[in-house]
């Protein structure tokens, strides 16, 4: 495990000011290498026992070496794509090991899941009279994938990933509204702020992100995803399935809790555009 995968993997075990520190370093990866312990410091508006503590953490013999091994893990592989593609890999070659690491990391994902909150949010989403996906970055395309799963539904859905548009969205939130924050690190602030936003309307949220993150202590119900890959590096590959596949989850356990007369009504649907658009199913 690289230093990148114990920061991201041992981030909710993190001190609050421990976790200054792990932010100052994400959101400047290539400045925190070149960063004196006392620079460091200043960034996350912490002293230095705190960056020491932290460099412990994650296995470190100090500062030295962590920004040592930071920067062996900036430049190591095929940097920006996936930590287990080399340059020289061969077509064949990345595809076998893109669909090898993606298997195993959903596995992960599905033994970490807290079904108590699914049981939750399937309750809610039951319960609502209009649903809102919101998303950012690689999580875009995640809520309109949503968006087509519970459209189907009867309900009213929404899904925006325009921060203006969900900025407005929350401040005319009415109550029975659910609203789906999607963001796979949590600590992405304009999203953050627009949680806020709804939560001041007493909104319901409902958050799939990581465990303890800004986003999730925002939410009225948080279900963690736990995906052993670091986007701030890499290319997200993992997490748009992770999510996307807990929609469906979401999605299954909506059908299933509406019962019989919902499902027969779903097939019939499904039979009348089976009739108008052949072609298209």
């Amino acid at each position: 495990m690289n230093t990148l995968e114990q920061i991201n993997n041992n981030f909710e075990y993190f001190s609050k000011s421990e976790k200054k520190v792990a932010n100052s370093i994400l959101d400047s990866l290539q400045k925190a290498i070149h960063l004196c312990i006392a620079s460091l410091a200043k960034l996350a508006n912490v002293s230095e026992p705190p960056v020491n503590r932290f460099c412990c953490r994650i296995d470190t013999k100090g500062f030295p070496d962590f920004q040592l091994r930071l920067a062996q893990n900036l430049v190591n592989g095929a940097s920006y794509v996936n930590r287990l593609v080399d340059q020289d890999n061969t077509v064949s070659c990345h595809t076998q090991k893109v669909f090898d690491s993606a298997i195993p990391q959903l596995g992960i994902v599905k033994d970490n899941l807290n079904t108590t909150n699914i049981n939750r949010a399937i309750d809610l989403l039951t319960q609502a009279n209009k649903i809102a996906f919101f998303g950012l970055a690689a999580s875009a395309a995640v809520t309109h994938g949503a968006m087509s799963k519970f459209f189907r539904f009867y309900i009213p859905v929404l899904y925006f990933v325009d921060v203006m548009m969900q900025h407005i969205y929350c401040i005319n939130y009415r109550y029975g509204n659910v609203v789906i924050c999607i963001l796979p690190t949590g600590r992405t602030q304009n999203l953050v702020e627009q949680a806020k936003v709804a939560k001041a309307n007493d909104a319901i949220i409902i958050t799939i992100t990581t465990a303890n993150s800004s986003l999730a202590q925002i939410a009225s119900l948080s279900i963690a995803i736990t995906v052993p890959e670091y986007t701030n590096i890499y290319m997200p590959m993992v997490s748009p399935l992770a999510q996307l596949t807990l929609i469906d989850v979401l999605a299954t356990g909506f059908i299933l809790r509406r019962g019989q007369n919902f499902r027969d009504n779903l097939k019939r649907v499904k039979d009348i555009l089976h009739d108008v658009y052949p072609d298209k199913l």
